[in-house]
């Protein structure tokens, strides 16, 4: 297979938007390149990854449409990570160290004191056995660390373009903690090789552990005789409309509160996400078969982009007013409204944001409505009620009648029709009134006029 890729997630948490971002641009690029979507469930973190994080992962991506070809979770893979942690320790690349977090800072800050980088001074390499065995007699238990050879890193990004670091300039990372537990890094470079992932995509942030990642790849590879390094994707982190971080801790950036409480289309997601910070013109799209097809790392950029919940909602919208009553018609249903139909739907649409605002139509046209009639179109109102042709109604009769006003009165424009929406409807606003007349019906149009009377 020629391209396999992940989406892994930790459980911890809400999916936020800048997580499914990278999950929308993964899924795109396996779907144009006819390959292996796995999605992994990254829960080494035991204290914080909590399963229903994980069942609201999987609604999430339901939800999108970005169905997966396999899954995996971390935390049934324990033997082999250790299994890999032994060979890496037998290859000298995996180290024991027994500062305590305490006089870690202070090297820290020392270093940083005298200008230095923070670099790890790699003193547990130069500890004897029986210093080792003093420290764990006094209770201490060591954390491990990867030994990065002190030779140029570089990969050819498929955003960012070439990538290099310095060996020497960079810090051995911790991948064991105290409690023997591996951390993330080894964890997801053994499970890259193991699941032959070709290609790795996430946020720019991950950077500089990719550059570590890149020598934990060719150490477990070289330790094992077999594997390939995948090729690496960063994607700029997005920022929220003033170009500031976008926090992950306000709620309505989750996925979840998108779909919840904002009751957003999962496509104006799809589409908004796909195409930011890209060549390509953002665009509300009803299907993801031509984001499929236009998809292509070429035409990412590096800058910072914005993300706008107002472009969102408009989005949104367009999405709404292009879709066909099949399509949301179950929906619709399980919002109580069984009897609306596909000629209402196709009269309201155009003028909704949300799908929620099918509601306020259908309580328009179908529920008790306080019309607005102003003193000075009483008498309007008044003949307007006395003109109000007899059913049966169809798509002519509103043109008819407001044509016999207009002659009978000399009203014209917003004088002749502002008058009659707003004592029908009891609003400024809305849907062509020839459509809309339709759905009030006779009935309940002249109840609606005839409140002229209360008026007077």
């Amino acid at each position: 297979m020629s391209v396999k890729v992940r989406f892994a997630p930790s459980p911890t948490g809400w999916l936020h938007v800048g997580n499914v971002r990278a999950a929308i641009i993964t899924w795109l690029f396996a779907r144009k390149n006819g390959g292996h979507f796995l999605f992994r469930v990254d829960d080494t973190d035991a204290e914080r990854s909590k399963p229903e994080y994980e069942e609201e992962i999987e609604t999430a991506l339901a939800w999108l449409h970005l169905n997966w070809d396999e899954k995996a979770r971390q935390s049934d893979r324990w033997d082999r990570y250790n299994a890999v942690i032994e060979k890496l320790k037998q290859a000298g690349r995996i180290y024991a160290c027994y500062e305590s977090a305490e006089e870690l800072a202070l090297k820290r800050k020392t270093l940083l004191n005298r200008g230095l980088p923070p670099i790890y001074d790699r003193a547990g390499l130069n500890l004897s056995d029986e210093q080792k065995a003093k420290y764990e007699a006094e209770g201490r238990q060591p954390h491990w660390r990867f030994k990065l050879n002190h030779a140029p890193i570089e990969w050819n990004d498929h955003i960012r373009g070439p990538v290099k670091f310095e060996g020497e300039q960079m810090s051995d990372p911790v991948l064991i903690r105290e409690d023997g537990r591996p951390l993330y890094h080894l964890c997801s470079v053994i499970d890259d090789l193991d699941f032959k992932i070709t290609h790795v995509v996430r946020g720019e942030d991950h950077v500089s552990n990719t550059a570590s990642h890149v020598q934990m790849f060719e150490a477990i590879i070289e330790a094992e005789g077999n594997g390939t390094i995948p090729d690496f994707a960063h994607l700029p982190l997005i920022s929220d409309k003033e170009g500031g971080k976008l926090s992950k801790r306000l709620g309505s950036l989750s996925v979840r509160d998108l779909r919840e409480n904002e009751k957003l289309e999962p496509m104006a997601l799809v589409s908004l996400m796909s195409r930011l910070g890209t060549s390509d013109p953002i665009e509300a799209f009803c299907s993801i078969d031509p984001l499929i097809e236009s998809f292509d790392f070429g035409k990412f950029s590096r800058g910072t982009p914005k993300f706008d919940t107002d472009e969102l909602l408009r989005l949104n919208a367009k999405i709404l007013h292009e879709t066909p009553f099949e399509d949301v018609n179950v929906r619709l249903a399980g919002m109580g409204l069984q009897e609306l139909t596909e000629e209402f739907w196709l009269s309201v649409r155009a003028n909704i944001e949300r799908l929620d605002d099918v509601k306020s139509w259908w309580e328009m046209a179908k529920g008790p409505v306080e019309p607005v009639i102003e003193a000075e179109n009483t008498d309007f109102i008044m003949q307007a009620a006395a003109e109000l042709p007899p059913a049966p109604w169809n798509e002519h009769t509103w043109s008819e009648w407001v044509g016999r006003l207009k002659t009978a009165t000399g009203r014209k424009g917003k004088g002749l029709f502002m008058p009659l929406r707003q004592a029908l409807t009891g609003m400024n606003h809305g849907p062509e009134m020839d459509k809309l007349l339709l759905l009030i019906g006779p009935d309940k149009a002249k109840e609606r006029l005839q409140a002229y009377k209360k008026a007077a």
